[in-house]
C-alpha cells in the first residue's frame, strides 16, 4: 500500500471533500466517529451527517411524530461546526416494513443529502459510513470513492431493527472501495465480503486523558469528597453494562466509593438506592480526565454478550492513557493488553481483581500503562486511514455497484 507523506496526500485529495455519515453529534459520548470526522476536517471538507434510524419502532404514533421532526430539521441549511466541517440530520422513518416507506427514504436521503453537500460546497467527494443504515446511499451521491469505517457488530445492538441492519451492513461491506474494520474479532467475515478490508484500531485522544496522571489537575467537587478507595467507570449507562454485577461488587465492599460517570439509558434504581454508588450524570468530554484522577482502579462491566465480544472499547485506551489500573471483562481486543488489564471471567473473579489491582499499583505501573497506548493516538490514526483513502483514490477502483432500492 503507497504512503504517501501527509503533504503528498492532501495533494492528492485537493478539492475533494467527504460526506460522512456518524452517529449523533451532539451525544454526550465521544466515539470514534466524532474523533475521526474531527480530525478528517482538518484536511478536508466534512460533512457530517446524523443519521438516526437504526432502532426498530415501538409505539407508531411517538415514533411517526419524531421522524416527522427530524424530517423537518434535516429541511435546514447545514450548520457549519468549523472552518471546513458542517453538520446535518437526515433521518429516516423506521417503518420499513410499511410499503412505501423505505423507497421514501431513500429518496428523500439522497435528496437531502445532495442538497447539504451542496450548501456546504463540497462539489467533488468521498462518501465515508460509520453506521449501516444509510448505506443505501452508497453510490448515488456521485461520489469518487466509497468508504465504509465499521466500529460495531451493528446488528446484535439491542433495540435495532436486526434484520435491516443485517442486510444493510453485508451489503455496504461488499460495496465499499475501503472498508476498515475496527474489531478484530470481524476481520475474518469483512474479509470473506470484500478483498479490500484494512484493520482500523481505535486511537486515543493521549493529551487529554493523561492530564489524570497530571498533580495539577484539578478534581470535581462532587469528586473529591468521596472516600477511597474509588471504582470508576466512564460512559453511557446501557444494556450491554452489567448492572447486577455492579450491584454486587458494590454490595459485596460497602466502604468502597463506585463512581458511574455517564447517562443512564436504562433502569438502575438499585444501583441508585446503594450509599456508595455515585451518580454524577454524563459530563463534558474535556472534564473527563478530572474524574478519571478520582478513580483508584477503572472497569469495564460489560455483560458479555454477542455485542461485547464483537466490540472494539475506545474507553479502554483512554483508561490506560490516564494511567490508572482497569479491570475489565474480556474480549479479543482487551485480550491483546492483558500486559496491562486485569481480565475477569466472573463478578468473583471481578472482585479479587479489583482487590488485586487496589494493593499492586505504583508509578512505574502507571507510567507502564499510559506508554501502551502512547503511540496510538488519533491523529497517528487518521493518519494511517488517509493513507489507505488516498491510496485507494489513485488506484481509482472501477465504480462499485449501487445499493438496491429493493434492500430490506
Amino acid at each position: 500500500m503507497t504512503d504517501l507523506p501527509r503533504g503528498q496526500r492532501l495533494h492528492a485529495l485537493d478539492g475533494v471533500g467527504v460526506a460522512y455519515f456518524g452517529n449523533d453529534w451532539y451525544a454526550e459520548n465521544r466515539t470514534s466517529s466524532h474523533h475521526v470526522a474531527e480530525r478528517l476536517a482538518r484536511q478536508l471538507s466534512v460533512l457530517y451527517v446524523d443519521s438516526p434510524g437504526m432502532r426498530a419502532p415501538n409505539t407508531s404514533g411517538r415514533d411517526l411524530r419524531r421522524g416527522l421532526r427530524k424530517l423537518a430539521a434535516a429541511l435546514r441549511r447545514p450548520q457549519r461546526l468549523g472552518p471546513n466541517l458542517w453538520h446535518c440530520t437526515v433521518p429516516q422513518l423506521p417503518f420499513r416494513r410499511v410499503p412505501g416507506v423505505d423507497l421514501l427514504n431513500q429518496v428523500f436521503g439522497r435528496w437531502a443529502v445532495r442538497r447539504a453537500l451542496r450548501l456546504s460546497g463540497i462539489q467533488r467527494r468521498i462518501s465515508w459510513f460509520v453506521v449501516p443504515h444509510p448505506g443505501f446511499l452508497a453510490g448515488q451521491l456521485d461520489e469518487e470513492l466509497c468508504v465504509y469505517y465499521c466500529i460495531d457488530d451493528y446488528a446484535a445492538h439491542p433495540g435495532v431493527d436486526v434484520e435491516t441492519i443485517a442486510a444493510r451492513d453485508e451489503a455496504l461491506s461488499r460495496c465499499a472501495d475501503v472498508l476498515f474494520v475496527a474489531p478484530p474479532a470481524l476481520l475474518a467475515p469483512k474479509r470473506a465480503l470484500n478483498a479490500n478490508v484494512v484493520p482500523a484500531p481505535h486511537g486515543v485522544d493521549l493529551a487529554l486523558f493523561r492530564q489524570a496522571a497530571d498533580p495539577a489537575t484539578e478534581l470535581p467537587p462532587a469528586a473529591a469528597a468521596l472516600t477511597h478507595p474509588v471504582i470508576g467507570y466512564i460512559g453511557s449507562i446501557h444494556e450491554w453494562i452489567d448492572i447486577p454485577m455492579l450491584e454486587w461488587l458494590a454490595q459485596q465492599r460497602p466502604h468502597w466509593s463506585f463512581l458511574l460517570v455517564g447517562q443512564a439509558h436504562v433502569a438502575i434504581d438499585g444501583l441508585r438506592r446503594l450509599p456508595n454508588v455515585h451518580l454524577p450524570g454524563a459530563q463534558p468530554y474535556a472534564s473527563l480526565p478530572r474524574w478519571a484522577k478520582a478513580f483508584d482502579v477503572t472497569i469495564i462491566p460489560y455483560r458479555l454478550n454477542r455485542q461485547v465480544a464483537n466490540a472494539n472499547p475506545l474507553k479502554l485506551r483512554e483508561y490506560l492513557a490516564t494511567g490508572k489500573p482497569v479491570v475489565s471483562v474480556r474480549n479479543p481486543e482487551i485480550e491483546k493488553f492483558s500486559n496491562w488489564v486485569r481480565l475477569a471471567d466472573d463478578r468473583d473473579a471481578f472482585l479479587r481483581e479489583l482487590e488485586a489491582a487496589l494493593q499492586d499499583d505504583s508509578h512505574e505501573a502507571a507510567a507502564r500503562r499510559i506508554a501502551a497506548v502512547a503511540d496510538q493516538d488519533w491523529d497517528r490514526r487518521v493518519d494511517s486511514v488517509m493513507a489507505a483513502v488516498t491510496d485507494a483514490h489513485a488506484r481509482r477502483i472501477p465504480a462499485f455497484p449501487s445499493m438496491s432500492p429493493t434492500l430490506p
